[in-house]
């Protein structure tokens, strides 16, 4: 195997997941905002742009399985090429659940909002976006002792959906008519908390890079 080739081939497919880890933030930053701010036109900007992502995801999962097929890559190698296409499905999935809350901020249009809880939900929906932006940086320059540190900030986005949830609850008893807006609340909180799982599954991946060893962190 020509070394130099398969270096620059690597450079290239983490330029293009880099490209493609923006692009995601991007959409979990507008998404968020398109809910909070009630932009129904940003939001169906976030599920159009959602092809953008998934020509990403297809982009590089082909590269990654011709360097596989051509190059043969072993041990350290080999693991280089499959956490780029283990991190490419998690930031496809993210992606996915960005357009979840964009359709969500699309179907409430007119329904009863409850503003302590979309303030909330813009705190939550901050945090989860720098989790995700610390993992794709870790991913790109960490260590196994940063990935730990980095996973760690999982927690406060498991403290925000229980915390909104309960808040929503409790908004809801004293205002039954806001039922169908808390199914809402409560659908959207799920997505950004599963956005922080999948930012977590990134930081799993780069310690499996560091070590050959799948541990959840």
């Amino acid at each position: 195997m020509l070394r130099s080739q398969f270096e620059e081939d690597l450079e290239k497919l983490h330029n293009q997941f880099y490209a493609m880890g923006q692009e995601v933030l991007s959409q979990i930053n507008r998404t968020v905002r398109a809910f909070v701010t009630h932009d129904r036109d940003l939001a169906k900007e976030v599920i159009e742009d959602d092809a953008e992502v998934n020509e990403y995801e297809v982009k590089l999962e082909k590269k990654s399985f011709e360097m596989i097929a051509l190059q043969q890559p072993v041990s350290q190698d080999l693991r280089t090429v499959l956490t780029v296409l283990k991190a490419v499905s998690d930031l496809e999935r993210m992606g996915d659940h960005a357009v979840s809350i964009a359709k969500a901020a699309i179907r409430m249009k007119g329904e009863q909002r409850i503003p302590a809880v979309e303030d909330e939900i813009k705190k939550m929906g901050r945090d989860v976006k720098n989790f995700v932006e610390a993992a794709l940086d870790l991913y790109l320059n960490g260590s196994v002792d940063q990935a730990y540190e980095v996973a760690a900030m999982d927690e406060k986005i498991n403290h925000y959906f229980d915390s909104i949830r309960e808040l929503a609850t409790e908004e809801i008893k004293k205002n039954p008519e806001a039922i169908v807006t808390g199914r809402d609340y409560f659908q959207v909180i799920s997505f950004l908390e599963r956005i922080g799982d999948y930012a977590k599954n990134i930081c799993e991946w780069v310690v499996y890079f560091e070590t050959g060893k799948i541990i959840e962190l």
